[in-house]
């Protein structure tokens, strides 16, 4: 219960701020062009909301100076007099909390949107509608959610290259080469091939390599530390890796660097201590079988329930290594009481970046373009049956995020999510801003907007669409639950 609690408390945090980005980008735009947002919600409010609250005073910046009157509910003067005030940039919007937990919006006036308010449509257009302004100030406004969602995906990834820098094993120091899954040694991959390129582009992050592998037609390998092979990669291939990473069985996902089984420490009491084990010591055989790899050694090992099994071991001391052979009595469950080197780092050069203030925004920008990249490359996969059936909702999301808190993880998968929000949101499906942008370059192209009936069917078709979306994958999450 703690780890669900802790996910999800990751995930409602993580949505918050991306759809407040959001819609404040919508907001700011609005604003700056004079358009009046009468509602900025976080989820959505039918019929009653959680809270809400409504500025009666200026304060801030962004002051302007119009005409008003007798302002009612929809912010149009029913009886306009010679009076001047300053319309304040903040201080005109309500503000709340919706009961519904499916995003947030904020209602810009003269705009047919997720209020689906057609009454204010059917009444003259006022000056500081959004219908009112010039064609190019509606785009901008109608893009800027995604752009202030793409911009803070920037901004994260530039943080925690200024705060933490990058460190990691280039692919090409791992000369112990890689381990591969099941999988992947089906399409042609074989444990100690270290990948080179990905369609002919040269890979050194682990990271970016395993996505760039996956999304690529050919992968090309050294083997055996002279030969260069090309393996075709299948187009499906993401599935049959997620498939197989779901499974019980599953030790490795795609792939993971292959290094010695070095000990760390060892438990008092245990077999390990009590035959000589010592800290250093590297594990390259369990009786007659050869462990020259950590992943070696953890498929030999288990099936030794309660048994003294012999270990050949490496044993460093200066300039001398010695080979030797300890005979371990094994656990119940086949353990001896060692604690076991996991870090790469340990045993290859490391590549190690620091940036400054100036470096980290240029960093940032390539981390967040090749993420959108990526993740525009990889949606055409969700037309096929595959991907159809791996469609997930908010568990699917959630499985993301760390156990345990982690801020570093944290930032990283909100950076991610908060360019995945981007991309889906300009779609051309009506209800998304995409959808928005879709009408309105028609507009100019064919210097006339649709019609206003057209808009309100296109945008409860959207919406409609929108939820039935949701309903399935928040469903195949459950499916899943069961299976």
């Amino acid at each position: 219960m703690d780890t669900f609690l802790i996910k999800a408390a990751q995930l409602i945090l993580a949505f918050a701020i991306l759809v407040i980005i959001h819609e404040f980008g919508h907001f700011f735009f609005a604003r700056i062009f004079g358009v009046k947002v009468e509602k900025f919600y976080i989820f959505f409010d039918p019929w009653i909301e959680l809270f809400k609250w409504k500025p009666k005073k200026y304060f801030g910046g962004f002051g302007k100076t119009k005409n008003i009157g007798n302002d009612n509910t929809n912010g149009e003067s029913a009886e306009p007099v010679k009076k001047k005030r300053k319309s304040s940039f903040w201080g005109d919007t309500e503000y709340g909390i919706g009961w519904l937990p499916l995003g947030a919006y904020c209602k810009i006036a003269g705009m047919i949107d997720e209020s689906m308010d057609t009454e204010q449509m059917k009444k003259p257009a006022q000056e500081w509608e959004f219908r009112s302004k010039p064609a190019w100030q509606r785009l901008l406004i109608m893009i800027a959610g995604v752009l202030f969602n793409f911009l803070l995906a920037i901004l994260i990834y530039a943080g925690l290259v200024y705060a933490t820098g990058e460190k990691y094993v280039p692919v090409q120091e791992a000369k112990m080469g890689f381990t591969y899954s099941g999988e992947a040694r089906k399409i042609g991959f074989h444990n100690g091939d270290i990948p080179l390129a990905a369609d002919g582009e040269e890979l050194e992050n682990p990271v970016e390599a395993r996505i760039k592998m996956v999304q690529a037609k050919k992968v090309t390998v050294l083997r055996d530390g002279k030969d260069t092979v090309s393996i075709s990669i299948p187009e499906k291939f993401i599935f049959s890796l997620d498939e197989e990473a779901k499974s019980d069985t599953a030790s490795v996902n795609f792939f993971t660097y292959r290094f010695p089984t070095r000990v760390t420490q060892v438990m008092p009491g245990e077999g390990a201590a009590k035959a000589g084990i010592e800290p250093g010591d590297e594990i390259i055989a369990v009786g007659e079988v050869k462990t020259p790899s950590l992943d070696e050694f953890f498929r030999t090992l288990p099936g030794h329930d309660n048994q003294t099994v012999n270990l050949t071991i490496l044993r460093r001391a200066g300039e001398t290594t010695d080979t030797i052979v300890k005979q371990v009595k094994l656990s119940e469950n086949s353990k001896m009481g060692v604690g076991l080197e996991v870090n790469p780092a340990a045993f290859f050069k490391t590549k190690e970046i620091r940036y400054n203030i100036f470096q980290s925004i240029p960093r940032g920008i390539e981390m967040g373009t090749d993420k959108l990249t990526s993740y525009a490359k990889s949606m055409k996969m969700v037309f096929t049956k595959e991907g159809a059936n791996s469609i997930g909702g908010f568990g699917s999301i959630g499985s993301i995020f760390p156990e345990k808190w982690d801020w570093i993880a944290f930032w990283n998968i909100a950076a991610f999510l908060s360019v995945a929000l981007a991309f889906m949101n300009i779609l051309p499906i009506p209800a998304l801003d995409g959808g928005h942008v879709m009408f309105l370059i028609y507009e100019v192209i064919f210097r006339r907007p649709p019609s206003e009936k057209f808009m309100e069917r296109a945008q409860l078709v959207g919406m409609t669409l929108l939820i039935l979306l949701l309903i399935y994958a928040n469903g195949m999450d459950i499916v899943r639950l069961f299976k």
